[in-house]
């Protein structure tokens, strides 16, 4: 029986919570024993890990339920909205943390390591980097983000017990109290980290451009098809992990009947499906001339466009000799400062060469890649 990627997450995400937890309630009380912050800090790093955990479960089983009319595209952004939620949680904890450091560096007291506080910083470094290996590798098979993220964070949990322990090591062999020092670091680096994950939760939420990886990987399909001479404007539309909605213009010769082309959108809608999980609920058509006297003239002017090292790409080349008329699309590198300056002269230096003809050219966003 195949396990669906909501069991995977929560499953994981269970393991985590418990393995936290236990972490955090040894930690803390090890931390308050020795009179540590630096161990207590990292038991708050801990149980925010394991609260973390508790509300990517919430998001998974909310962002898994049917679309309904009022969300006809499905409730799967949930999950970006619930990240957004941990990586306030982690930016919370650092701050707090980081304040309780201040305060041990302004007023210091006395620490006391005993064998047993070495024995559970010790154990728990191994059981982090344990648990960083199995929730990052769950996380890239169900391919979810937030598994992947919370896998490099325990890394990152283990290399910071690494540094309480060394704040330990040298308590002991040289009488050197740094462990507070060591808490305003564990604590900076955590903030960091709530930072970057806010930033990129923000992002999910804006939209972001698509992976170059599946939109190569849908277009070199789509190109498969014998009738298809070119794909381009892949749109999209992210509605959660793994919910792809999208469009996509292909170029056919304009020899086909609405009947051919029909045909083969559906075939194509069908296989990207099937293939790569995405609905392209749109398929637009580019008509392309057969005439070889028209391939002449569009490799002139695409010699021309290129000609610019701003554009990066032109397509739905079409020239119509009843309406005197050539069309095609180009797209501007977004960093261009001048976008109609480029144009103009685009256009210029195609009607010195091609005066018989009006020009009708759109401007596309480069959407992707």
């Amino acid at each position: 029986m195949k396990i669906t990627r909501e069991k995977i997450v929560i499953k994981t995400s269970i393991i985590s919570i418990i393995s936290n937890i236990v972490l955090a309630l040894f930690k803390a009380f090890v931390g308050i024993l020795a009179n540590s912050i630096a161990i207590v800090t990292d038991a708050i790093n801990n149980l925010s890990d394991a609260l973390s955990s508790i509300i990517t479960i919430v998001g998974t089983k909310l962002a898994a339920r049917a679309p309904d009319k009022e969300h006809p595209y499905g409730h799967g952004r949930i999950e970006y909205m619930t990240s957004l939620i941990i990586s306030i949680i982690v930016l919370y904890a650092g701050l707090t943390a980081f304040i309780e450091s201040i305060k041990k560096i302004i007023h210091p007291e006395e620490v006391k390591y005993t064998t047993i506080s070495f024995i559970i910083l010790i154990s728990g470094i191994l059981v982090k980097f344990i648990l960083g290996l199995y929730v990052k590798r769950k996380g890239k098979e169900a391919n979810s983000d937030s598994l992947v993220a919370s896998g490099s964070d325990a890394f990152m949990d283990a290399v910071l017990s690494i540094s309480v322990l060394s704040s330990a090591i040298i308590f002991l062999l040289f009488n050197i109290q740094v462990e507070a020092y060591v808490g305003a670091l564990v604590s900076t680096l955590i903030i960091k980290s709530g930072i970057e994950l806010i930033k990129d939760s923000i992002n999910q939420l804006v939209g972001v451009r698509a992976s170059n990886k599946i939109t190569h990987a849908i277009k070199r399909d789509i190109c498969k098809e014998n009738e298809v001479l070119g794909a381009f404007d892949l749109v999209l539309n992210d509605y959660g992990p793994d919910k792809y909605m999208g469009s996509v213009h292909i170029e056919v010769s304009d020899t086909m009947s609405v009947r051919d082309v029909d045909k083969l959108s559906r075939k194509i809608t069908k296989d990207i499906s099937k293939k790569h999980g995405v609905i392209l609920h749109t398929i637009g058509i580019y008509s392309v001339n057969s005439d070889e006297k028209v391939k002449k003239i569009r490799r002139e002017i695409h010699n021309i466009i290129f000609s610019h090292k701003e554009v990066l790409e032109m397509h739905g080349f079409y020239l119509d000799e009843e309406e005197s008329e050539i069309t095609f699309d180009i797209i501007i590198d977004f960093k261009a400062k001048n976008t109609n300056l480029i144009l103009n002269k685009i256009k210029e230096e195609i009607k010195r060469k091609y005066k018989e003809y009006s020009l009708n050219i759109t401007i596309d966003l480069d959407i992707s890649d």
